[in-house]
């Protein structure tokens, strides 16, 4: 039996619940979870599985709120009735004083009238997977039968709106996505939902190479830096992008509610359909397994020495480049699924993106904490907003083209931030 005391088992975390496994009516090119041996088992969540899921973990939750994702594979082939008997076991196990909050993250392609009018009767947020623009979307995000997929996720999200659900739309960051950052951004924006997250794709293959759609640092660190020069000059004042909020969170001097940029894992465990625990979205593995609902109270698997050892061990893994870091404090490493490359001076275990984070927070965080001092001074948004447009136009012409950039990039002007000007 674990050890941990009544504060200890009631530590914040969140669980992501996969009633479907990895099944999916599409096949995406870089799904990481389509060839699980561990998830890929047919079947759905069993009903007793499912009570056991939710009393456990209301039991195990510190409230007020009780978090409920719903993930994938595709998390709607469960079916509408799964959900209808997910929302009647929580509000029968629900103590009084408390609220349950749902997010369902799917690929959008099962959400019919009947769905979208459940979505909005039992308030639900909902997350829909969409790869930018529609040539993008299609080439990487075909349905099971090889046809395009852009279209009708579109009009599911349309569907939503038109219930009153602003879904939050996330975005895979691949190879070719990393060119057109710009375009990808604009396309999401002008969909209306408000909000807007970004996945780098890094997929490794057999022989421990990285497969050739997954994105580079360097790609990954302009495309992050070209949507953040379009967001903060335009749109600061009606659109939300994940990682920039977080990044303003750190700075004002709170923490991260993004798991991987967070000190340390392991608040964020997947519960698969047969019961199984396991320590992350990115290691349902046998030997990241933590137990059964079936066999322990989710409370004790989550506070259980091998789930705090695996999360402790993102702190603990660090490289010493990575220790002295300027922007430790705000990317905390990375991902520990992507700490598979070499830091400058050779050490194994090096956030494989870490270049491109470097160059985003070199040209972001500047431009950030000034948008922030301009709303601590009670500027509006697009106050603050003119205001920025005004001073970066006034830096670019104190530049020649052919100088070293500012940002320290060490490209041409010309060739770097010269074309993200307002």
């Amino acid at each position: 039996m674990s050890s941990f005391s009544g504060s200890e088992a009631r530590r914040p975390f969140v669980v992501m619940a996969k009633p479907a496994g990895s099944a999916c009516n599409m096949r995406c090119a870089y799904c990481y979870y389509l060839h699980n041996p561990v998830s890929s088992a047919s079947g759905l969540m069993r009903r007793d599985t499912l009570e056991k899921f939710i009393r456990s973990y209301i039991a195990a939750s510190p409230g007020p709120v009780v978090s409920f994702v719903w993930h994938g594979g595709e998390p709607t082939l469960a079916g509408l009735d799964f959900y209808r008997e997910a929302v009647r076991l929580q509000k029968q196990y629900l103590p009084e004083g408390r609220e349950c909050w749902n997010n369902l993250q799917t690929n959008g392609l099962l959400l019919d009238d009947a769905w979208c009018a459940f979505l909005a009767e039992e308030h639900f947020d909902v997350g829909i997977s969409l790869d930018g623009t529609q040539a993008l979307h299609d080439a990487f995000r075909p349905d099971a039968a090889g046809q395009p997929t852009y279209s009708r996720t579109a009009e599911s999200i349309r569907r939503l709106q038109r219930r009153g659900i602003q879904p939050d739309l996330l975005c895979t960051v691949n190879a070719r996505t990393a060119e057109q950052g710009a375009a990808v951004y604009r396309t999401l924006r002008d969909l209306g939902t408000g909000w807007m997250q970004f996945i780098p794709v890094v997929c490794r293959e057999e022989d421990g190479e990285t497969a050739p759609f997954s994105v580079t640092a360097r790609g990954y660190g302009t495309f992050l830096t070209d949507v953040f020069a379009e967001w903060i000059y335009h749109d600061l004042d009606k659109t939300e992008v994940q990682l920039f909020s977080e990044t303003a969170v750190m700075l004002s001097g709170g923490e991260a509610s993004l798991c991987w940029l967070r000190e340390t894992c392991g608040d964020v465990p997947v519960v698969e359909k047969d019961g199984s625990v396991y320590a992350c979205d990115h290691f349902v593995r046998e030997d990241y397994r933590i137990g059964s609902l079936h066999d322990s109270p989710l409370a004790e698997l989550v506070n259980g020495g091998k789930q705090l050892r695996f999360g402790r061990q993102k702190k603990e893994g660090l490289t010493a480049f990575c220790r002295a870091c300027p922007w430790l404090s705000l990317c905390r490493g990375g991902c520990p699924k992507d700490r598979f490359a070499r830091s400058p001076e050779g050490e194994p275990g090096q956030y494989a993106l870490c270049e491109g984070l470097r160059m985003f927070y070199s040209y972001a965080v500047p431009r950030l904490r000034r948008a922030m001092a301009l709303s601590g001074q009670g500027r509006t948004q697009r106050e603050v907003m003119d205001t920025l447009v005004q001073e970066e136009r006034e830096r670019c012409r104190s530049v020649s083209r052919n100088d070293p950039c500012p940002c320290g990039s060490g490209k041409k002007f010309k060739q770097c931030c010269l074309p993200r000007c307002p």
